[in-house]
């Protein structure tokens, strides 16, 4: 837990998009900048699916964010300008209710009794949260990954309550590719025999299981044209000896992903991990119209929007960030569109800081002179 993350208890039941409702909602969020009197500078910001709301350091929170060469005073998200407000997903596992979280009805964390996740909750609780907070209008709602995906649900299920949008390295659904990534991940982590059915014990859980898991997306999370030119062929200087492991670690690529993976396990719910992951499957714009993406991203009414996208994201493809922008631009919303060449992958958003800085600005300062 951070000094600067703040909390809203939404005050009646929160029902579920897929069924289900939770009595008792807590909302967790950090801030950063201060709110103008008329309350028409918020910037309301969505996570991807493992992030927590810490996306930028602040005086209560030092620490470096998620987001850190993006959000402050003077940078693309300029905290003297907007009062940014960082949401943690319904369903995580960083402040906000999910299936690590106490089930008022047992006293007992949720686990598997969580009701179906949807990016549609995720929407829902972010608009509940800024309401609770006396915010109708948002300014501009921002997301990427899971977050653009809030985004698009959000601006599908409550227009009129925001002006701009910015949607990074998303898609209007998920594709058979991300589908079939994101099932065996789930299948990897249940198959690990300390899951127990999703009803381990707190601080236990299925630590192998998430491991496998982590290392098979973050092979996804970057590209082949960027593992080969960091690593190429290079090998691990001083290896477990042969005899102890005959099928030891021979790469250095290898030993990159293996000590990543392990920085993330212990420190996210494998639950909620699930039920997260699942969200991002079940999610499509076109439930939202008459069963097609075009008539789902028709409900949007943004006045402008920045849809970006990376050559190399094998989970959310370029093509994907042309349908969105197609679509809003039928529905007569005035669209940024960027197709960036990062090596960096889907991840390139968190670390291609010279792509994503200066266009991410510009839109911003494009609303500033409408």
């Amino acid at each position: 837990m951070t000094a600067a993350r703040e909390y809203v208890v939404l005050n009646q039941p929160f029902e579920m998009y897929r069924g289900g409702r939770l009595e008792d909602v807590t909302i967790a969020y950090e801030s950063w900048g201060r709110l103008a009197p008329d309350r028409d500078n918020v910037l309301l910001l969505f996570t991807g699916l493992s992030p927590s709301a810490h996306a930028a350091s602040s005086e209560r929170d030092p620490s470096p964010g998620w987001w850190e060469f993006m959000i402050g005073p003077g940078k693309p998200i300029d905290t003297e300008r907007f009062y940014v407000i960082c949401i943690n997903s319904l369903g995580s596992c960083f402040g906000s209710t999910g299936p690590a979280s106490p089930n008022p009805a047992t006293g007992e964390p949720y686990r598997i009794d969580f009701p179906r996740l949807s990016v549609e909750d995720i929407a829902r609780a972010g608009r509940e949260a800024c309401r609770a907070l006396g915010i109708e209008q948002v300014h501009t709602v921002a997301g990427a990954s899971l977050g653009g995906m809030d985004v698009l649900a959000y601006a599908q299920l409550f227009p009129g309550t925001y002006r701009d949008l910015i949607s990074i390295s998303a898609g209007p659904h998920a594709t058979p590719f991300a589908i079939g990534l994101r099932s065996l991940q789930r299948e990897i982590l249940r198959s690990d025999p300390a899951w127990q059915g999703g009803r381990y014990a707190e601080g236990e859980g299925p630590m192998q299981g998430m491991l496998l898991a982590r290392k098979l997306g973050m092979m996804t999370y970057r590209s082949g044209e960027e593992w080969l030119e960091r690593f190429g062929r290079e090998r691990i200087e001083d290896p477990v000896p042969l005899d102890v492991d005959p099928f030891r670690a021979e790469f250095q690529i290898e030993s990159y992903i293996d000590g990543n993976s392990r920085k993330f396990i212990g420190q996210f719910d494998a639950n909620c991990y699930l039920y997260l992951s699942q969200a991002m499957d079940l999610f499509d714009v076109a439930d939202h119209g008459t069963g097609t993406v075009a008539s789902g991203l028709a409900r949007i009414q943004a006045r402008r929007a920045l849809v970006a996208g990376v050559t190399t994201d094998w989970l959310f493809p370029i093509w994907q960030q042309r349908q969105i922008a197609e679509g809003l631009n039928a529905a007569g919303v005035e669209v940024d569109l960027h197709e960036l060449s990062s090596l960096q992958g889907h991840d390139a958003f968190l670390v291609d800081r010279e792509r994503f800085a200066p266009m991410v600005r510009d839109f911003l300062a494009g609303g500033e002179r409408d």
